[in-house]
């Protein structure tokens, strides 16, 4: 398990911060170059950096109190990897979403075979039905190696996280709290086969208890790391339909279970289908909509590492973050024929991928 370096330490500390989160930290980042500069920078130079009174303030506040050894020492106890966005192997996907969190507590592991993965969320009061389209659904895929992730709550998530771990597959469940605070109790077993063939996922520290106002925002998460959602069975007011909102906020497929019009579980998922969402009826439906008929010829693709220049350079250049076509092409001074079949093949391998707009991230 890697020790958090000294630059995560400050990453770590920030994160103990109430109120700083992702929008502060990239105006810290900007300002200061680098987040041990703003642990360390008086009030004025924080409030010139973009940070009102109240986060001045926890900040200095949680400066008296926290302590990089015992933080550190605990991690560390507990056998957490620590993942940044200055992280390469923080998940290339996970990075392009709005609000992306700047630091993710893992216990267990993450893989480049995850990066094809489907989130599977629904309702906490799964019916029978709902159990066996969880089956049918998850079964195949996770047995072909497409990664499940959810969110290990009682119902929908967990029923998927089980038939992904029965089928022989992997699966990544990401909590709202810390990833030493299990959250239902009664999925504790579930959550130590995770960890097996699997991870367990946080943006909060270790210790936080898992509050009712952390769930929401965590969703963004389990769509973030995905390619798409599945929404299996949920309620007009299912927390299932935030990751859903999430999942259409972050360009991802959204999908969604038909049931009948007389299921209470089911009104959120017709809802879902009749404002756009694509139906689902088979596994099949899912490789389609996620381009992934095609799973096993990409992943042996993928293993073929970079052969020539053109191609380290671009990889080299996309280390930094995602770019655009445009600034690729004048930065290494390549014509656009050139650029684009380069970029063709490298997706093709799995080394890049297009997150929209022209724009292109390198892939773990």
């Amino acid at each position: 398990m890697p020790e958090p370096t000294t630059t995560q330490a400050y990453w770590i500390a920030f994160n103990h911060v109430s109120g700083i989160g992702p929008a502060k930290v990239r105006r810290l980042l900007t300002h200061f170059g680098s987040l041990e500069h703003a642990w360390e920078a008086n009030p004025g130079e924080l409030a010139a950096a973009g940070l009102d009174r109240r986060a001045i303030e926890q900040l200095l506040a949680t400066r008296r109190t926290f302590s990089f050894e015992k933080t550190l020492t605990r991690l560390d106890r507990l056998g957490i990897t620590v993942l940044t966005w200055d992280d390469d192997a923080y998940p290339a996907r996970l990075r392009t979403i709005p609000s992306s969190p700047p630091v993710l507590y893992l216990r267990g592991t993450l893989t480049p075979e995850d990066d094809w993965a489907l989130a599977v969320v629904g309702t906490r009061r799964i019916t029978r039905y709902g159990q066996e389209v969880t089956r049918r659904l998850v079964e195949p895929l996770a047995a072909e190696g497409v990664t499940i992730v959810s969110g290990l709550a009682i119902g929908v998530d967990a029923h998927a996280h089980r038939t992904a771990l029965d089928a022989g597959g992997r699966t990544i469940a990401v909590l709202g709290s810390g990833v030493d605070q299990i959250y239902p109790a009664s999925n504790r077993a579930l959550a130590r086969r995770i960890l097996d063939h699997g991870a367990l996922v946080s943006d909060y520290p270790p210790g936080t208890p898992p509050e009712p106002n952390n769930f929401p925002p965590r969703n963004r998460i389990i769509s973030g790391l995905a390619l798409g959602v599945l929404v299996v069975e949920a309620g007009k007011k299912s927390g299932a339909l935030i990751t859903a909102n999430y999942a259409l906020e972050q360009g991802r497929d959204v999908m969604a279970v038909p049931g009948s019009i007389l299921s209470a579980q089911s009104r959120g998922t017709n809802r879902l289908i009749a404002e756009g969402a694509t139906p689902i009826c088979s596994a099949d439906d899912i490789l389609q909509a996620l381009n992934l008929e095609w799973l096993d010829t990409q992943r042996a693709v993928q293993r073929i590492v970079p052969e020539n220049p053109i191609e380290q350079a671009i990889l080299d250049a996309l280390r930094e973050g995602p770019m655009h076509v445009d600034d690729l092409g004048r930065a290494l001074d390549l014509d656009a024929a050139t650029l684009t079949s380069t970029l063709v093949f490298l997706e093709l391998k799995g080394h890049v991928r297009a997150v929209g707009g022209m724009t292109y991230v390198r892939v773990r």
